[in-house]
Formats: C-alpha cells, sequence, structure tokens
C-alpha cells in the first residue's frame, strides 16, 4: 500500500482516483474533489479543508480526523466507511452513501447530513443540526446524542439505542422505528408514521404520537405531554406518570397512570374503537366540533 505522509495537499483533484493508499498527518487544503473517485484509502491525523474531499469513493477508512466547515458537502456517493475519532465541522455530509459506520464522531453542524444513506451504524456519536438523517434507512445508533429539528424524516429500518434526542418533529414519515431506553424532548412526535416503538423511554412531547398507524410504547414515562394520539390507529400503550391530554385516537389500547383530559369528537371517531385503562381520568370532554357544543 502507497504511503503519503506529513504533506499539505492543495489544487483540484490532488490525488484523483488514487487506490490502496494511506494517508497520515497530512492537509487537504484549497483545492476541490481531492480524494474523488478513490478506492481502498485509509486516512489518520489528517485536516480537510476544502470542498468535496469524497465523492464516489469505495472503502474508506478516516480516522483521528477532523472536516473543516469549508469542507461541506464532502462525503456524497460514496460506500463503505468507517470513521472513527472524527470531528465533522461541514454540513451537509454524507449523501447517497452505503454502508456507513460512524464511531465517536461528533458533528457540530450536523443540518442536512446523512440524507439518502442505507445501510448507517452509529456508535457514541454526538450532533447539532437540523434534517439529519432524512430518509435513510435501515439505520443503527447506540449512545448518540442529537439536538435538532425534524431528523430521521422519511426513514425506514431504524433502532436506536441509549440515546438522547431533542428534537421537533422527530421520526416523521417513518416506517419501522424502534427506540430503546432513550430521553426523547420535542413537539409533535412521530406524526404520519407506520409501525412506531419505544421501549423504556422517557418523552416529553406536545402533540405527539398523532397520525401514526401501529404505535407501540412499553414502559414509557411520558411527561407534559398533550394533545396525545389523535387520529393514531392501532395503538399499544403502556406509559407512566401524567398525560396533560389525549385527544380522539381511532383504535387501540391506552394504559396509562393518569389522563388529566380525554377529548373525543364523536364526528372524527368511534370512542369504542380504543380501550382506555387508567386509574385517573380528570375530565371527559366530548366534543361536537361541526355543532360547536360541549357536553
Amino acid at each position: 500500500m502507497q504511503k503519503i505522509s506529513e504533506k499539505t495537499l492543495t489544487g483540484e483533484r490532488a490525488l484523483y482516483q488514487v487506490k490502496n493508499v494511506e494517508i497520515e498527518n497530512s492537509i487537504f487544503d484549497d483545492g476541490e474533489s481531492p480524494l474523488k473517485h478513490s478506492d481502498s484509502v485509509e486516512v489518520s491525523g489528517t485536516s480537510f479543508r476544502y470542498k468535496y474531499p469524497l465523492w464516489y469513493s469505495n472503502n474508506v477508512k478516516v480516522k483521528n480526523s477532523v472536516f473543516f466547515e469549508l469542507g461541506k458537502s464532502g462525503i456524497w456517493y460514496t460506500n463503505d466507511l468507517y470513521f472513527k475519532d472524527v470531528q465533522i465541522d461541514a454540513p451537509k455530509e454524507f449523501r447517497r452513501c452505503k454502508n456507513v459506520n460512524l464511531e465517536n464522531v461528533i458533528f457540530t453542524n450536523a443540518a442536512e447530513t446523512l440524507w439518502t444513506c442505507d445501510g448507517i451504524t452509529l456508535k457514541n456519536v454526538q450532533a447539532k443540526g437540523d434534517y439529519f438523517a432524512m430518509n435513510s434507512s435501515n439505520m443503527k445508533c447506540e449512545n448518540f446524542n442529537l439536538s435538532g429539528n425534524y431528523f430521521f424524516d422519511g426513514g425506514k429500518n431504524i433502532e436506536v439505542r441509549n440515546s438522547r434526542l431533542i428534537s421537533k418533529d422527530a421520526f416523521w414519515n417513518c416506517e419501522n422505528v424502534t427506540v430503546y431506553d432513550s430521553v426523547i424532548i420535542g413537539e409533535y412526535l412521530g406524526w404520519n408514521s407506520k409501525n412506531l416503538r419505544f421501549v423504556n423511554c422517557t418523552i416529553e412531547s406536545n402533540q405527539g404520537f398523532c397520525y401514526i398507524d401501529g404505535l407501540k410504547l412499553e414502559n414509557c414515562t411520558l411527561l407534559n405531554t398533550d394533545l396525545a394520539f389523535e387520529y393514531c390507529s392501532n395503538i399499544d400503550a403502556e406509559t407512566h406518570g401524567r398525560i396533560v391530554s389525549v385527544k380522539n385516537p381511532i383504535s387501540g389500547k391506552i394504559k396509562a397512570d393518569e389522563i388529566e383530559e380525554l377529548l373525543l369528537d364523536e364526528t372524527k371517531i368511534d370512542p369504542s374503537k380504543t380501550e382506555i385503562i387508567c386509574s385517573k381520568i380528570g375530565k371527559i370532554t366530548k366534543e361536537i366540533t361541526d355543532k360547536n357544543i360541549l357536553q
């Protein structure tokens, strides 16, 4: 394997189509697409300071390295990636990539990152930015900390463990998602999705769990959650804590310690199709919206 060490590489396509190369303690600066169409590349202790460093590449390992802000849109159409102990300051990284393995990676600006990718593993990853992992599939995340809105929109086949997710509009338009032992804080959780499962999670969400077909909550604690389950069907929910309000669930079972207010509009849903098991319901409001009557 060819070895490049302690070099400053500049100019467009500095190492274009390079194969079977090890790059260490070097700098890519002032030149677009330095490793475009590369194959079997190992990088360590290196800085990427300019745009589009890894496009149309295969079999890339990057360790102990930094992607600076000007290295935006840096890794697109690239397959079989392994990043470890890497800091990424650039947005819009990882587009239409396959087999992406990230370990001990920090995204300081993760806006529009990991879009339309397939086969993603995140372990000990921290990210801050909106629209993370849009339209991506087959993801496994462990010890993942995210602060940013609209993450995983349109995602499929996602598993999350031991993570903290702070986001508005999380898991929208998703299919087949399971989250274990995690904390989720945000508004409008899970809308327009199918087959969502949360196990041993603590969740705070304004108008969470709405417009979902196939929702399962196992041993979850809901905090400050209101207007939950609206137009949600096939519910199987076992929750702890006080739910501020539940509104117009379509079908299934909801088991809760306390529901402060249950709102039902019989012109919109059939209340008999949802079993509600709760030792304390503060108020039941039967609302008929087309007549503007409260009973």
